[in-house]
């Protein structure tokens, strides 16, 4: 390399009088910035990172989980409770208690450790089990304390909750057994050390090392990853004092940013990789990149950022804000990859530049091609393409006919570890009082006593319930409260049945018989609520989402068919993330304990996943219709854009399915759920269609690929993508 070139790289400027060279676009400016200010730049994320860790730290997190919906049954009960004073409107500990002698014999230690209950912070009552005959089982053996808060529980410090656990622990001696539940034992109870992701980050960092062949080349990804979810995590910590975000967020953040950071780096990087290897100096290398990959990143976060929105749009309560969050993080991870890693490889770009060039002389001596395989597996599709599409269409079809019988809900203790408190309290319960006592269903009537008392033996008599309260008055006599114990358990779908039938069947004739208005409420009808709300809404948040980008896809590549074909194979990803969700979740494959499947989960993953499935359809399609401009022949294009991509989609798709793959080792069956579902569908992505569908289809459709009625090719913008490889 001769140095008038070396010269003539964007960090210098051009000689007078002469044209500049690296011409570019917007990103390519954008690398040429970072590079000149290399140290400024790297200086500013690091000053950034540093400033939000200390602010988020001294003002501590504010999240609080909300997934009310106004206009239903059980959020109208809850206003209705509040406003009439009902003694069900609180939150409240369970303390329960066992003996296989009988719990006769223990009185005097229970009754003292509640009374040293009743005087922690945070604790407003405590109502015995000798006190009510109705709090001990049958047998004698299995009781049960109530707590009642003086708080909701996510606004009682945790600090609190665990010293009333461990009151109450303290009174375990001989045969007596003492567990916790509630939801504010659940929200202390340890989360467990971050082994998930740690496993994903030295997951990535091997497939780095492979791919690469160098430490220096796999750390700039991974650290430009790193910068960006820190300075997203201490971002969403302050946010949570303006918005809504729910306590779950920051793991969901982590593995969502942790992904999408090292695979928008990774795109970026191998694109100056190629550029290397084709000669460029490594400033040069760089700007092309950003020119090219860039404007993919860009184009693929703003999707995962529309699709985003789309939930905020849905009005799912703590939902909203856990979409501004992953919105935020996504922005992050653009912004790192656009300035941060600039500015790292210009630090790094002389010894990562040795590196590849005698990596790819050591290549060329021995005769290797590079894509040679990919090449080969391209023209094997193109021989019989529609076998190929059929046979893998049909494998993703069956993959997701599970997702059809999917049932929304969400977790409780029993999904718990069996090692927790929250999880023995919840199982003693069932023992001693039934599946359904963990869940009950709480019926308002708003009527006079005789009313509530009426009601309540109706319920009493009705299929599926086990048993009902007396009706309870609240303090102004204006509505009595019945409490309904199913025959099934929380999460059965016969409990989920009852809400159904005592609201659409049992209600109407109650009300025409008494006069009274009758609401069923509670944390299992509330959790009905939402799953159905979700239920209703779907439809029309995907249409939106694919709408949008298939209307940028179209501006993009002016091609009817490219968009319509990515919106429906991103589908048929997303599809069958879901299908392999209720597989293991549902029906319990793999050993894994049956239960629904989290009801904000399947709208989260169709808005992260049809996001990042655009990221390989654009970076593969984008260099498709780069060969078909410069040559015309649309099979050699579709081999030699598959030859050119394969390896970095199926690298950043192997790094992505490990960060997402590792969170099924966390103790949270949420983030296992939450894990599979983004891993499968990104293996499905980056394999299956990437890799088999779309060379299929794209020589399907050959030319057709490319038509744009005229009459709309001359009303679109034209919107540039990709630049030539060779600009």
């Amino acid at each position: 390399m001769s140095p008038t070139r070396g010269a003539a790289a964007p960090v210098a400027p051009p000689a007078p009088g002469q044209p500049d060279k690296p011409r570019g676009g917007r990103f390519g400016s954008l690398a040429g910035w970072a590079q000149r200010h290399r140290w400024a730049a790297l200086l500013i994320w690091v000053a950034v990172l540093a400033a939000v860790t200390l602010v988020s730290g001294a003002a501590g997190s504010a999240y609080k989980n909300n997934f009310a919906l106004p206009g239903t049954d059980s959020q109208a009960a809850t206003d209705l409770f509040t406003k009439h004073g009902s003694a069900q409107a609180g939150d409240s500990v369970d303390i329960v208690f066992k003996d296989s002698e009988g719990l006769g014999g223990r009185k005097a230690g229970v009754e003292k450790m509640l009374a040293e209950v009743k005087g922690l912070p945070g604790v407003a009552d405590v109502r015995s089990p000798y006190a009510d005959a109705s709090a001990v089982s049958r047998d004698g053996t299995i009781g049960y304390a109530t707590v009642t808060l003086d708080g909701k529980a996510e606004a009682v410090p945790k600090e609190d909750i665990t010293a009333i656990i461990d009151t109450a622990k303290s009174a375990e001696s001989g045969g007596l057994q003492v567990e916790l539940g509630g939801e504010a034992v659940r929200g202390a109870q340890e989360k467990g050390s971050p082994t998930a992701e740690l496993a994903g980050i030295l997951a990535a960092v091997i497939i780095l090392g492979l791919l690469f062949g160098s430490l220096v080349a796999a750390a700039v990804p991974l650290i430009t990853a790193l910068f960006a979810v820190g300075s997203a995590l201490g971002l969403i910590v302050l946010a949570s004092h303006v918005f809504t975000i729910a306590d779950f967020t920051p793991p969901i953040t982590m593995l969502v940013g942790l992904g999408v950071g090292i695979d928008y780096a990774l795109l970026i990087f191998y694109r100056y990789r190629h550029e290397l290897t084709d000669g460029a100096e490594p400033a040069e290398a760089t700007r092309k990149a950003l020119d090219a990959a860039g404007r993919t990143v860009f184009f693929a976060g703003c999707t995962v950022i529309i699709a985003l929105f789309g939930l905020v749009a849905l009005g799912l309560g703590s939902l909203q804000g856990v979409a501004l969050a992953l919105a935020l993080t996504v922005l992050t991870t653009m912004a790192a990859s656009l300035i941060l890693l600039p500015a790292l490889l210009a630090v790094f770009g002389r010894r990562i530049q040795r590196h590849v060039l005698k990596h790819a002389a050591r290549a060329e001596a021995r005769g290797k091609v590079e894509g040679r395989r990919w090449r080969a597996l391209a023209a094997a599709v193109q021989r019989r393409p529609l076998p190929a599409l059929l046979v893998a269409t049909f494998a993703l079809l069956a993959l997701s006919a599970p997702a059809l019988s999917m049932r929304l809900g969400f977790a409780d203790a029993g999904n718990d570890p069996a090692t927790t408190t929250s999880r023995q309290a919840y199982d003693l319960l069932a023992e001693g009082f039934g599946p359904g006592f963990n869940g009950p269903l709480i019926v308002l009537v708003q009527g006079d006593e005789a009313a509530g008392q009426g009601v309540r033996s109706d319920l009493a008599k009705t299929e599926g319930v086990a048993t009902a309260s007396p009706a309870m008055p609240s303090e102004d006599g204006a509505l009595s409260t019945v409490i309904v114990y199913p025959e099934t358990s929380p999460q059965a779908e016969g409990t989920a049945d009852l809400v159904h039938h005592l609201r659409d069947d049992v209600a109407p004739g109650l009300e025409r018989d008494t006069g009274a208005e009758i609401l069923v409420g509670g944390s299992v009808a509330a959790s009905q609520d939402f799953a159905d709300t979700v239920s209703q809404r779907l439809p029309l948040f995907v249409a939106v989402v694919v709408g949008m980008s298939s209307l940028l896809l179209m501006l993009v590549f002016r091609s009817v068919w490219i968009p319509v074909k990515a919106a429906l194979l991103n589908l048929l990803s997303i599809s069958a993330a879901l299908g392999a969700m209720t597989l293991v979740f549902q029906y319990g494959w793999f050993g894994v304990q049956q239960g629904p499947i989290e009801a904000f989960l399947p709208v989260l993953i169709f808005a992260i996943v049809f996001g990042l499935s655009m990221d390989y359809e654009v970076f593969l399609v984008s260099r498709i219709h780069e060969e078909w401009e410069r040559t015309k022949d649309h099979s050699l294009a579709v081999r030699e854009g598959l030859a050119t991509t394969g390896k970095v989609i199926t690298a950043a798709g192997a790094i992505m399915i490990v960060v997402f793959g590792a969170f099924m080792l966390s103790a949270d069956r949420m983030l296992q759920q939450f894990g599979l579902g983004l891993a499968v569908a990104i293996l499905v992505d980056a394999l299956v269609i990437r890799c088999l569908i779309v060379p299929a289809v794209m020589q399907l459709l050959g030319k057709r690929a490319w038509w744009l009625p005229a009459p709309l090719a001359r009303r679109l913008p034209k919107v540039a993508l990709e630049r030539p490889v060779n600009s």
